[in-house]
């Protein structure tokens, strides 16, 4: 068993002596303990060896989840990240997701609102405070844009399509960009 050992530590070799071969050879700039080593070297050989798996620690680690954190993850859901990236150099900065935790747990402790209710009136009471809270994925400046633009758009499109009817010729926007690009027939 000890001879198994010990061919297997010279066929792997040990850090010093690749490092010093790969110095001596130039592929590696020399480290500044490999002196140290060398003049004091330790009294046994540092080995490393594969760490066995120990009986009754093969237990999975259970999840830690606190009360707030579905609230957290429904927040980022609604709501995102935000506009602008965390401050954390401030050292007593509060995060709107966590501004919105303590409104929902001090709403839950006052118990006047019903539990389906709770977060939508924890957005509102935020917003009477001052913090304005934009759900994800809704620009309500382009929805408006929109709104304002279909009636147009609408009209355009029927322009052209009485035209085609009336076989007039396209308009030179359109005719142009055909000469140029035919499509396969």
């Amino acid at each position: 068993m000890a001879a198994t050992a010990g061919s297997r530590t010279q066929k792997i070799g040990s850090v010093y002596s690749r490092a010093r071969n790969l110095v001596r050879i130039g592929l590696l700039r020399k480290p500044l303990w490999l002196d140290v080593y060398a003049a004091f070297p330790p009294l046994r050989e540092p080995l490393f060896r594969v760490p066995r798996p120990r009986y009754g620690s093969g237990d999975p680690i259970g999840a830690v989840l606190y009360r707030e954190d579905t609230v957290r993850a429904r927040f980022y859901k609604v709501y995102g990240n935000g506009p602008k990236p965390f401050d954390l150099t401030q050292l007593n900065f509060k995060s709107t997701c966590q501004r919105f935790v303590e409104k929902y747990n001090e709403l839950k402790e006052e118990g006047k609102i019903e539990e389906e209710k709770l977060f939508e009136e924890t957005g509102k009471a935020l917003l009477a405070s001052g913090i304005l809270l934009q759900r994800r994925g809704v620009d309500k400046g382009a929805a408006a844009r929109d709104a304002a633009l279909q009636p147009q758009l609408q009209a355009v499109l029927g322009e052209l399509q009485e035209k085609r009817k009336d076989g007039e010729e396209q308009p030179p926007e359109l005719a142009g960009t055909q000469k140029e690009n035919p499509c396969p027939s």
